[in-house]
């Protein structure tokens, strides 16, 4: 299979038609083997425009979506980055590309030992992995400038946003299947923060993530 071929087709086909033209995000999605990070009976379909299951019942998002939330994140070469949900490393290995530092969390043993091969065959060093459960907040290494969390959840956690440098982005997946939006929350000032909706999307929800109380009268 010519993969280069596979890559550039996706870009051009799945990425650039997802309003994603960024010219540094293209470069590094062009650059970051995505099918050296799929599981092994998924790598001739590592292109594709669907949900690939790395297992534990936990899913990579498509290509667009990676790549529309890496252009959204804004990333700066000095930004210090937090990803909740490290999955297959993948995206880990896009941020790190793009930014100084990236600290990503996944409660799954597994995912982080086989991130952290992948990630060293690659020549990535810029990553901090850790095994925890950071579904209500991860300020260990904070505060961060950069915050991304892979799965979704029916309302942020107030301690994330609280983990945000000054002009710092987070963007999270917010709401319930099936209707929920990817949303950027950007830190103007100590206590004020603004938040935009980027595009409507169903994802798997963040593993141990807090439920919604819904009150009965």
């Amino acid at each position: 299979m010519d993969f280069e071929l596979a890559r550039r087709n996706m870009i051009e086909s799945q990425i650039r038609t997802w309003e994603v033209l960024d010219p540094t995000v293209l470069d590094t999605i062009a650059r970051t083997h995505r099918e050296d990070f799929v599981p092994v009976a998924y790598r001739r379909m590592a292109f594709g425009d669907f949900n690939i299951p790395i297992g534990e019942g936990e899913y990579m998002w498509t290509p667009k979506q990676e790549a529309r939330v890496l252009q959204e994140l804004m990333l700066r070469p000095e930004d210090k980055v937090l990803e909740v949900g490290t999955g297959s490393g993948y995206f880990t290995a896009l941020l790190a590309a793009m930014s100084a530092h990236v600290v990503s969390v996944d409660d799954i043993p597994a995912f982080t030992e086989a991130a952290a091969g992948k990630l060293e065959s690659h020549g990535i060093g810029n990553v901090t992995l850790e095994t925890g459960d950071a579904a209500r907040g991860w300020d260990r290494h904070g505060p961060y400038d950069v915050i991304v969390i892979t799965g979704s959840v029916p309302k942020l956690p107030e301690a994330f946003k609280r983990s945000l440098n000054i002009g710092g982005r987070l963007i999270a997946i917010v709401g319930k299947s099936p209707v929920m939006n990817a949303r950027r929350y950007t830190r103007v000032a100590e206590n004020v923060f603004e938040s935009e909706d980027l595009f409507e999307t169903d994802i798997a929800p963040l593993r141990n993530v807090e439920e919604e109380r819904v009150f009965v009268f």
